[in-house]
C-alpha cells in the first residue's frame, strides 16, 4: 500500500472519528437507568446527556427537556460540552489542513512544506481524539463510583449510555487515523530526503575500449 492510500485512509478514519465526536454530543445516552431492583418491570426510562435529559415510557413514548441553566450543571457536564464543541471544531480545522497537504491534492507544491502541513493535520486529529477522551473517562468514573456507592439509592445509579460507547470508537478512529497521517508524511519526507547522485557516462577510448577507471 503506498504512502498516499494510506494517508487517504488515515483521512477516511479521521472524518469518521470526527462524525462521531458530534453523534456522541448530541445523544442524550451519556447516562441511562440502571435497573437493579427485583422488579424488573419499569415504567420509564430516564436518559441524560449533555444537552438534556430524556424519559422515556414504556409505551414507547419520549419526552426530552434542555437543561434550562448551564451555570447550574454539574463540572462534568460542563467540561463535557465545552471539550466536544471543541473537538468538533478542530476536527473540521484538521479536516481542511490535511486535505490542503494530501498528495492528492495539488494545493501547495509537492515538498517540506506541503508534509509538514499534513503532518500538523494528523496531530490535530491526535489532539482531538485526546480532548475528547477526557469527558468520555470522567463519565464513566462518575457512573461507576456511584453504581457501587451504597450510599446512593437504587432510583439514582445510572449506567454507561450508548454516546460513552459511541465516543470511544470515535476516539480511537481519530488517534489511529491522526498517527496513520503522521506516519505515512514522516516516511515519505525520509524517502524523498536521500541526494540523488549522478554518474557521468562511460568514454570509449582511442582504441575503442572502455576506460578502466569507469569500472569500479
Amino acid at each position: 500500500m503506498t504512502s498516499a492510500a494510506v494517508e487517504i485512509l488515515g483521512l477516511g478514519l479521521g472524518i469518521l472519528g470526527w462524525v462521531g465526536v458530534i453523534l456522541a454530543c448530541g445523544l442524550p445516552m451519556w447516562q441511562v437507568s440502571a435497573f437493579i431492583d427485583v422488579n424488573i418491570v419499569v415504567a420509564q426510562t430516564i436518559w441524560e446527556g449533555l444537552w438534556m435529559n430524556c424519559v422515556v415510557q414504556s409505551t414507547g413514548q419520549m419526552q426530552c427537556k434542555v437543561y434550562d441553566s448551564i451555570l447550574a450543571l454539574p463540572p462534568e457536564v460542563q467540561a463535557g460540552r465545552a471539550l466536544t464543541v471543541i473537538v468538533a471544531l478542530l476536527g473540521l480545522v484538521a479536516l481542511m489542513v490535511t486535505v490542503v497537504g494530501a498528495q492528492c491534492t495539488n494545493c501547495i507544491r509537492p515538498g517540506k512544506m506541503k508534509s509538514r502541513i499534513v503532518v500538523a493535520g494528523g496531530a490535530i486529529y491526535v489532539l482531538c481524539g485526546v480532548l475528547v477522551l477526557v469527558p468520555l473517562c470522567w463519565f464513566a468514573n462518575i457512573v461507576i463510583s456511584d453504581f457501587y456507592d451504597p450510599t446512593v439509592p437504587p432510583s439514582k445509579k445510572r449506567e454507561m449510555g450508548a454516546a460513552l460507547y459511541i465516543g470511544w470508537a470515535a476516539t480511537a478512529l481519530l488517534l489511529f487515523g491522526g498517527c496513520l497521517i503522521c506516519c505515512c508524511s514522516c516516511s515519505q519526507r525520509d524517502e524523498t530526503s536521500f541526494p540523488v547522485k549522478y554518474s557521468a557516462p562511460r568514454r570509449p577510448t582511442s582504441n575503442g575500449e572502455y576506460d578502466k577507471k569507469n569500472y569500479v
